[in-house]
């Protein structure tokens, strides 16, 4: 993981307060989704996460917002439903990153981050 130990409680306590929330709380990796991120690894599920948060989440106006991210189907997805990190609206609602304006690479780092770290501690339970 790329974050340092001050960033990863941070983005943990994130996590957490998330998940207390019904909705947020319903999102384990089971079945298919938990077997492709045991096989996929850590290192090649941080590239696809960064690659579907730059195709979908980080443009100011992203391609069907909202009903961009399904919700099975692959282990990044999943994450994406639990974090609150699936569209615009959900990523300002739980992270306070606006929406009309293009996410900055950091943001982008950071959403990488949150959705990585759900699925380490989730293979980990």
């Amino acid at each position: 993981m790329s974050t340092d130990l001050g960033q990863r409680d941070l983005i943990d306590s994130q996590i957490d307060t998330l998940g207390n929330h019904h909705f947020r709380a319903r999102f384990r990796l089971r079945g298919r989704e938990r077997g492709l991120a045991e096989l996929h690894g850590p290192t090649r599920l941080r590239d696809h996460a960064a690659e579907i948060v730059a195709k979908r989440l980080a443009p100011a106006d992203p391609s069907k917002d909202g009903r961009q991210t399904p919700y099975r189907g692959h282990p990044i997805f999943v994450a994406q439903h639990a974090t609150a990190t699936c569209c615009r609206t959900c990523l300002c609602k739980g992270h306070e990153i606006e929406k009309g304006r293009e996410l900055t690479d950091e943001e982008q780092a950071y959403v990488v981050d949150v959705i990585t770290r759900w699925i380490e501690r989730e293979l980990n339970r």
